[in-house]
């Protein structure tokens, strides 16, 4: 009995009910009524055990105390107290009812335990269900994550995409424009195809001309080596022209050709390499072209008076000592095509220049000057000096803004407006000899040109420039006589 009651006590059962009373007394309101029925159970079964090992003790402990030991206690205690747990009262129903009633707890005992099967099986299926969902959560996840990684690759492409197209826009844009300019240089170039091939033929006239003239001489070469005596020529008789030309009437043919190819490499070429560099500090394209017309025609008019002026001082100087079958005129004329290098080109530019600072009808940035286009003017002037050498010399058509529009004189320019009868303003002049038309210019037509014309002329005032002293030096040279020694005759 000492062993199994020592057993018992070492096993602490009690403690061991305790905590589990307590622990379900905590869990009770939180766990399901299948798990507090379990514990229940659980409990009566530990219980159970622990009253059968004090039993099994009460059993050992009487059987120690022989037949009589400890009867009155069990008579006293024991016995009452099983009578209360094992004795029921009457029950106040009958048994039809006491029947019924268990049939009614077993019906109500067979739908909780159907009502627990099928809620587990919906709480399986709810865990599958839950598990699927974090599975296909997970997974869209990932694919969230993937089109994130996507769309932020595409917009790092997209801007530099968008970076690429702009550079490809403005490279496009400055292709055409070198395009547009190209095909005005072609289109030039096409126009000019026509002038060649009758420069063409003058040279092949030219060398006709020049082969009999070469078999004049020979025969005239032969007949001078004759005993027969020359004239002798006396100063102070009157100059008979001679029948031999001169060299600039034998060349003027060339000449006019080559001069006539000048003029267009000037509108193809340095027209517009001065364009490209007056768009840099003007953004009006119309007022750059403007810029450029009034050069020219400015450039043609300070050569032409410098060739007069060139030919008096030539005159003069031989007319002391001209002497020959030629007239003092052609001679003037063949002395000026042999020296062109003796022209003074440098104060017709500054002549120009001048001129074009106080023209009403053009404006220029106040920090910028037109000394930017002096080699347009330069070459105009070298190219006007010499056509004044021509017999007949060429020339620039009159032209005035406004003035109505002649397609034997000009070609309307690509952003001109075609149905427009009167001319806005001018691209490039057009070169004639005598009433010809030798090359043809450029204008642009718009309509209400006469209308435009009359606002820019009340709008714009007279514009004046201070010169510089260098400018103000050079505007003062002139080519003195001095220049014309005899020894450049």
């Amino acid at each position: 009995m000492a062993d199994t009651l020592r057993r018992l006590t070492n096993t602490s059962s009690f403690s061991v009910l305790q905590d589990k009373l307590e622990s379900w007394h905590k869990d009770y309101h939180v766990i399901s009524c299948d798990q507090n029925l379990n514990r229940c159970c659980e409990l009566i079964e530990l219980t159970a055990k622990i009253q059968g090992q004090l039993f099994a003790i009460l059993n050992l402990t009487a059987a120690e105390g022989g037949h009589y030991a400890g009867v009155d206690t069990l008579k006293m205690r024991l016995l009452p107290w099983l009578g209360t747990c094992f004795s029921m009262a009457r029950p106040s129903v009958t048994d039809d009812t006491s029947l019924q009633l268990i049939q009614d707890s077993v019906e109500k005992d067979r739908k909780i335990r159907e009502l627990s099967a099928s809620h587990d099986s919906d709480m399986l299926k709810m865990d599958t269900q839950l598990c699927s969902t974090r599975l296909q959560l997970d997974s869209i996840r990932a694919e969230l994550a993937v089109a994130q990684n996507e769309l932020d690759e595409t917009k790092s492409k997209s801007a530099t995409t968008l970076l690429a197209t702009e550079d490809e826009i403005l490279q496009l844009k400055a292709d055409l424009r070198s395009a547009h300019e190209q095909v005005e240089i072609y289109k030039r170039k096409l126009d000019a195809l026509d002038d060649y091939e009758r420069q063409i033929r003058l040279l092949r006239d030219e060398v006709s001309y020049l082969s009999t003239e070469k078999a004049m001489l020979q025969e005239r070469l032969v007949r001078s080596r004759s005993p027969s005596p020359l004239p002798r020529l006396s100063r102070s008789s009157s100059p008979v022209r001679s029948e031999s030309p001169t060299r600039a009437q034998l060349t003027n043919s060339s000449r006019h050709a080559r001069l006539i190819s000048r003029f267009s490499d000037l509108y193809a070429v340095e027209r517009l390499e001065a364009q490209a560099m007056l768009r840099r500090y003007i953004a009006d394209l119309d007022m750059v072209q403007k810029i450029i017309f009034i050069a020219v025609v400015e450039s043609f008019k300070t050569a032409k008076l410098a060739y007069r002026q060139f030919k008096l001082r030539v005159r003069k100087t031989l007319s002391t000592s001209h002497f020959g079958p030629e007239s003092l005129e052609d001679a003037a004329v063949d002395y000026i095509v042999r020296n062109l290098d003796l022209y003074d080109v440098q104060a017709s530019v500054n002549d120009v220049i001048n001129a074009m600072n106080v023209n009403p009808r053009i404006s220029f940035p106040p920090e910028v000057d037109f000394v930017l286009i002096s080699a347009l003017i330069r070459d105009t002037c070298r190219a006007a000096f010499a056509m004044q050498t021509l017999d007949p010399p060429l020339d620039l058509a009159f032209a005035s803004d406004g003035e109505l529009y002649n397609d034997n004189k000009y070609r309307r320019s690509y952003d001109s407006e075609f149905s427009a009868p009167l001319v806005m303003h001018h691209v490039w002049p057009a070169l004639v000899e005598g009433d010809a038309v030798v090359v043809k210019g450029e204008a642009v037509t718009r309509r209400g040109a006469l209308w435009n014309r009359s606002r820019s002329r009340s709008a714009s005032p007279v514009r004046s420039r201070s010169l510089s002293p260098s400018r103000s030096l050079a505007f003062k040279r002139s080519l003195s006589p001095g220049r014309l020694t005899a020894s450049h005759l």
